[in-house]
């Protein structure tokens, strides 16, 4: 008689347990996603800020997060930080060109936006050069009165934008109560200066160094050892003074960052508001 067949079910495996995706995974993911999903679009279609914030809702991301980055993108586009700084070497040296703060608060884009524009004006000397409806664009107050505001210090400030060739804020509204603020301050005019400065400074000293050198091998025995030491300390000279110009721009970049986030800690607090003239306003009246 033959064996009898086995009736017991062949023994299969538990599934295999998807494993979890690290944040890195899946932002990668989600960005992999949003390119396969960008290529299918059709370039005239687009969407709206309320699909994408009903899109990451579904994917689990809050709706405060979205209309936040929404916002941020919205005072991204056109602001001075975007352009590029120039090489790292020169922003490792001299500090960036363009800097930024930006901070949320209470209110509506254009009651900031004028509250930020009669402050700068007022407060910082500065001059309103372009009006949009979410941007101010200012630059520093150059003619007579303005540098007289300046020179004579009646408010007491140390008067750090007007280091910038051009500062720009950007305003959008996140919902009915709050707004992102962006403040960007261009120094790329100044940082110019002080490179070119450095440079200049630096290699003048290792020139003059050169020549006193060269000048020394004309003299009998012992003076070109007399003139290497001098030339070295010439050179040496001309290298100290181009890092202390360097140094300085880096401190004026840094003092400007913290004019720029103390103006948005007084409007974080409803400090800058619209004010009536004073009488200093009509001693230093703004230009028209």
């Amino acid at each position: 008689m033959g064996a009898m067949p086995d009736d017991k079910p062949a023994r299969t495996s538990p599934p295999a347990v998807p494993t979890p995706l690290d944040r890195g995974a899946l932002e990668r993911v989600l960005t992999r996603a949003a390119e396969l999903q960008a290529q299918t679009v059709e370039p005239s279609e687009g969407m709206t800020e309320q699909e994408l914030v009903d899109l990451g809702g579904e994917v689990g991301i809050s709706s405060d997060f979205m209309r936040r980055a929404l916002a941020e993108e919205r005072t991204r586009v056109g602001s001075l930080s975007e352009a590029t700084s120039g090489s790292t070497t020169l922003a490792g040296l001299f500090g960036p060109e363009r800097i930024s703060a930006s901070r949320i608060v209470r209110g509506s884009p254009a009651a900031i936006l004028a509250a930020l524009d009669d402050w700068m004006q007022r407060q910082e000397s500065m001059l309103s050069m372009r009006r949009m409806t979410d941007r101010l664009t200012w630059e520093p107050r150059r003619d007579f009165l303005g540098n007289l505001q300046r020179g004579f210090n009646f408010r007491g400030k140390t008067y750090e934008l007007v280091a910038a060739n051009e500062v720009a804020a950007s305003v959008a509204a996140i919902d009915a109560q709050r707004t992102l603020v962006r403040i960007d301050a261009d120094l790329g005019a100044a940082r110019r200066r002080s490179t070119v400065g450095s440079g200049v400074v630096a290699g003048g000293g290792v020139a003059s160094a050169s020549a006193i050198v060269g000048l020394a091998t004309l003299f009998p025995e012992g003076s070109l050892l007399i003139g290497g030491v001098v030339g070295a300390i010439w050179a040496g000279s001309g290298v100290l003074i181009a890092t202390a110009i360097a140094r300085r721009q880096r401190r004026k970049v840094s003092r400007v960052q913290l004019a720029l986030e103390q103006i948005l800690d007084r409007l974080e607090r409803d400090e800058i508001k619209t004010t009536s003239p004073s009488l200093l306003d009509l001693l230093v009246p703004r230009p028209r």
